[in-house]
């Protein structure tokens, strides 16, 4: 504990000391100053049930100062329901205490204390005097007003929660004044000007390359503005939009002319928030909606929490499930507080007031943790101030009743208390396919194991990923520890659910298979015949799109969620109900023009795309082709054929593999100052010789304006930071290629890069330049007597048998292997060239890496939604309004419930379809046979029959080839035109048809499946 606290303690005093290995993709959410703010903090979390531990596991996961626990209460039997760093063997033990050992594995950096205590004694300001946040959870409501009183006074940030049953309430306070640094967490918005009005208004216009994406009050400042000079680094000026490429920044009559250029700069503004104390805010709430199709429920919960508390006052302990004695005491508590409060809601609160949810704690426990970083770190727009949550609609269609619902003595008696127990085998009996268990399968196993899914006799979870652990996972794959590096995720998953609850052992099968065509023989028909459901657990749309195919094929229910940064998404699929993930698509990100990036960069997200490129044209494809010289017979006939660019192709294997082929690491020095020269040197004179500074368009403007900056060439200086890292990244990377042993001492590099005799460069007369998208690209001339004298400079591949050069493959998130280094210096080195701002090694890395930022609330909430799909799929629900689609922005923060698409209805003749049917043909027939059903059972005639990529049969197939297939059956057909086996795992194929009508208008139909 001690080399903990000095960790912690180490933590909050310079900026290096965060660990960016570890907490690498929650900083491209929060970013460093939030989090230096956080490793200050103190918290104390009170109540140590399901809700206490998800809130305690997010919070230590983001990297406070220290955590503190405070609840003496003995461990019961219930608790195992949703706290899973409590074991069957802590019963009796205090809460807190038990908690504690499990909970400090987390995250080395965050040390965790009990403030112990003695059960039956309750919380009391003296013991949360030193802390910065104080979060009760299921305290009562006398005693969190107490508690407020005393915060509310002293600055300390004060948030209490409960969980009953499918019902949630939050509560915040932060004082009576609060500054939010940054509402919304989004990147500052940023644009090129093209002309500012020097008048009382100040319009501003925007280059139409795209909308400034601006609001009203919204702050702004200028860089690079010629003429009204005065603009450059001025105070924030409020804007006014004016339209989506104009805007007002108020009086600009007393600046200076206004000439060409400029960039503005969206300024984020500090917001100051007044809170209200828990006593003002019980008289006169602030609802925070979190589903608007509720909207008058908050105020009946308000009153039904405050009810609850009093009801366990007066009795000693909370209504009994689905009694409706307490209950009609509860509703006569509540109605004093709310005479208006709605009967029928208050009736399901009694019910459920015993009963705690692990789908639930998630999702209250996702948004407090967050709340809690909030405030601590001033990041992001708390929430104001009272939240009411429920989802009453996963309870079963039909309603247990009370003798359904009492408790057993059971690890899941706190969910019979809810759903009853003849559901609650329904879950044991219920077999999932996990797709992926990285951050958001992690969280799904745990709540399963809570839950109890698949934990009776002849159920299955099937978990499958093919990833390994690396230390970026652990900031938000709770299952993992630094002891489980280089493991696969999908085994270390399931052994730690296993142990939250011992029932599942050997209800968990593991796989490293990915999920494509590849692994059609495993993941086959009997496999999905053996599943209730599939939940998606992915990081990429490509998979996200065949499992969902998959799930239509065989007609599976599909749970799909997805997060990035502090926003999330939920999706429930449902056969022959709604539409499916494919159904509807993101736009396309949009690419940046291949001119831009070679020629005319103006941001930094140019420079590292350009940087990203030469890594692979300095350290990979030429490397490749090296390689393919020396092993492909023909290889240099079949490429010349082929390319375009063969005198490039062809110089650049005799330079890899001949004049340039490094034998000593100072050979790959020299290399690399070389390099140097030609991309930041060389290639800058030869771009200004083509197109002068001073270089006209044909209507007379200044070529280099607008989005076109003209650039500098670079002089190599040793002493510079950049230069010389740009040295040692090239050099040491051109000699991983070759195998020879680098070196990082930078005076190594200094000697040797200052004493390279670097040849005279004279600019070329008569070069293209590419100048917009459609132009040619450079080219070099290719002569093909030019070629062939290179490639007599070539040794015979037979010369050097055996002999091969190592490609680099990029791996971002290993700090010692240069990759991310070279790309950073090439990308800042750039940038100097074209005069734009640098970017750090850190922001570089997430752009070139293409790193999503996650963090473990976000994804903590997201399960908990997803989980509350689950159990209405569980329960057999087919009504569209049944079930919920989720949007989520912890941020602001935000909640959207909708509810999912209809399947879109196709029609052909007289019947109906949609995505979900589909047309089976039986015992393999013959093409004859299918093109005749479709004719005598639909009078539509067949034009073409295609299956995968075989194109099988269309009406303009030659006579003799067309009476040679009729008479196959489909799988001799289909090997016959593939040419290949079909794999003894098909039992089935899908094949594609055009089809046409009497009028010879084309006819959709259903896909089409024949059983072979």
């Amino acid at each position: 504990m001690a080399d903990a606290s000095n960790l912690a303690a180490k933590m909050d005093v310079d900026e290096a000391a965060i660990d960016e290995g570890l907490y690498s993709r929650q900083l491209y959410v929060l970013g460093h100053e939030a989090m230096k703010k956080m490793a200050a903090s103190n918290v104390l979390i009170v109540g140590l049930q399901g809700l206490g531990a998800e809130i305690a596991k997010n919070v230590c996961l983001a990297g406070v100062k220290s955590v503190t626990l405070y609840d003496p209460e003995p461990v019961t039997m219930q608790d195992l329901s949703s706290q899973y760093f409590l074991r069957e063997e802590d019963i009796g033990k205090p809460r807190a205490a038990s908690t504690l050992p499990r909970l400090a594995e987390l995250n080395a950096y965050v040390p965790v204390r009990n403030l112990g205590g003695n059960a039956g004694q309750e919380i009391s300001v003296d013991l949360i005097r030193t802390f910065q946040a104080v979060v009760l959870c299921g305290v009562s409501y006398e005693k969190q007003v107490e508690i407020n009183d005393w915060t509310h006074q002293n600055g300390v940030h004060f948030i209490s929660a409960e969980t009953r049953g499918l019902f949630g309430s939050v509560f915040n306070d932060f004082g009576p004044k609060f500054t939010c640094v940054d509402p919304t967490g989004e990147q500052a918005l940023t644009g090129m000007i093209v002309s500012v009005e020097k008048d009382k208004e100040g319009l501003v216009t925007c280059l139409d390359e795209s909308r400034h994406g601006l609001e009203d009050g919204d702050f702004v400042t200028f860089t690079e503005v010629q003429g009204m000079t005065e603009l450059n680094g001025c105070n924030p000026r409020k804007i006014t939009v004016k339209g989506p490429y104009t805007f007002t920044i108020g009086d600009t009559s007393d600046l200076g002319e206004y000439v060409r250029g400029g960039i503005f700069t969206q300024v984020k503004m500090p917001k100051i928030l007044q809170f209200k104390s828990l006593r003002e805010s019980l008289a006169a709430p602030e609802f925070f909606m979190t589903d608007f199709a509720k909207f008058d429920r908050p105020a009946t919960l308000h009153a039904g929490f405050q009810a609850l508390s009093q009801f366990k006052a007066q009795h000693q302990c909370l209504p009994r499930p689905r009694n409706a004695k307490d209950a009609a005491s509860l509703i006569a508590l509540a109605k004093k507080i709310d005479a208006d409060a709605d009967e029928k809601i208050l009736t399901e609160l009694a019910y459920q007031a015993t009963g705690d949810l692990p789908p639930v704690a998630a999702v209250i426990g996702g948004f407090v943790a967050q709340e809690v970083l909030k405030a601590c770190s001033a990041k992001f727009h708390p929430m104001l101030q009272n939240l009411y949550f429920d989802s009453l609609e996963s309870l079963p269609s039909t309603l247990p009743n009370e003798q359904d619902c009492q408790p057993l003595g059971s690890r899941y008696d706190a969910q019979i208390a809810v759903f009853g127990k003849s559901f609650q085998d329904k879950l044991a009996n219920h077999r999932q396919f996990l797709v992926g268990a990285g951050a958001i399968g992690c969280e799904m196993l745990k709540n399963w194991s809570m839950m109890g899914l698949a934990t009776g006799p002849d159920a299955t979870i099937h978990v499958t990923d093919l990833d390994t652990i690396e230390k970026s996972n652990l900031n938000r794959q709770f299952l993992f520890r630094a002891k489980d590096l280089g493991k696969f995720k999908s085994e270390v998953a399931a052994a730690a659910v296993a142990d939250m609850n011992p029932a599942l052992k050997g209800h968990i099968l593991c796989r490293q298979d990915p999920v494509g065509q590849a692994t059609e023989n495993v993941f086959d028909d009997d496999f999905f015949a053996g599943l209730d459901g599939v939940t998606n657990a992915l990081d990429n749309v490509a998979a996200r799109v065949y499992m969902d195919q998959r799930c239509i094929l065989y007609e599976k229910p599909l749970l799909e969620s997805g997060t990035m940064g502090t926003k999330g998404n939920t999706q429930v699929v449902i056969p022959h109900l709604t539409e499916s993930y494919s159904s509807s698509q993101d736009p396309p990100e949009k690419q940046t023009l291949s001119c831009t990036v070679k020629n005319f960069p103006n941001a930094i997200t140019h420079t590292i795309e350009w940087a990203r490129q030469e890594f692979d044209a300095m350290f990979v494809k030429p490397v490749e082709s090296v390689n393919q010289y020396l092993s492909e017979p023909n290889y240099l006939e079949n490429s010349l054929k082929y390319s375009g660019q063969s005198h490039d192709h062809v110089s650049q294997i005799v330079s890899y593999l001949v004049t340039n082929k490094p034998l000593t690491f100072e050979e790959c020095i020299i290399w690399a100052r070389l390099q140097f020269e030609e991309k930041f040197n060389n290639a800058i004179r030869q771009l200004l010789h083509s197109l002068p500074k001073d270089h006209v368009t044909s209507t007379g403007q200044p070529f280099w304006s607008g989005p076109k900056r003209a650039p500098d060439p670079l002089v190599f200086d040793s002493s510079d930071p950049t230069h010389i890292s740009f040295i040692i990244a090239a050099a040491n990377l051109h000699a991983y290629n070759y195998g020879l042993r680098g070196e990082t001492d930078p005076a190594v590099f200094k000697r040797v890069a200052d004493s390279v005799i670097v040849p005279e460069f004279s600019p070329k007369s008569g070069v293209k330049i590419q100048i917009t998208e459609n132009d040619p690209v450079n080219q070099s001339s290719s002569d093909p007597d030019n070629v062939s004298d290179l490639i007599k400079k070539l040794p015979p591949p037979s010369s050097l048998a055996g002999y091969r050069l190592t490609p680099v493959e990029f791996e971002k998130d290993d700090d010692t292997n240069h990759h991310i280094d070279l790309i950073t210096a090439a990308s800042n080195l750039r940038a100097m060239n074209y005069n734009i701002t640098i970017a750090d090694r850190h922001t570089t890395k997430q752009i070139a890496g293409k790193i999503i930022p996650a963090i473990a609330t976000t994804t903590a909430l997201v399960v908990g939604l997803v989980c509350l799909e689950l159990y209405k799929i569980i329960d057999g629900k087919n009504k569209l309004d049944d079930f919920k689609n989720g949007f989520i922005n912890l941020a602001l923060p935000f909640f959207g419930f909708s509810e999912p698409i209809a399947a879109q209805k196709n029609k052909f003749q007289n019947t109906e379809w949609t995505l979900w049917d589909r047309m089976e043909f039986k015992n393999d027939p013959t093409l004859k046979e299918f093109i005749t059903w479709f004719k005598t059972h639909h009078n539509l005639d067949v034009s073409m029959v295609s299956q995968g990529v075989s194109m099988l049969w269309s009406s303009f197939t030659d006579k003799k080839k067309s009476t040679e297939r009729m008479p196959m059956k489909f799988s001799r057909l289909v090997e016959h035109v593939s040419k290949k086996p079909i794999p003894p795992h098909t039992k089935h194929l899908l094949v594609e048809v055009m089809l046409m009508d009497d009028e010879m208008e084309d006819v959709e139909v259903p896909f089409i499946l024949i059983k072979i």
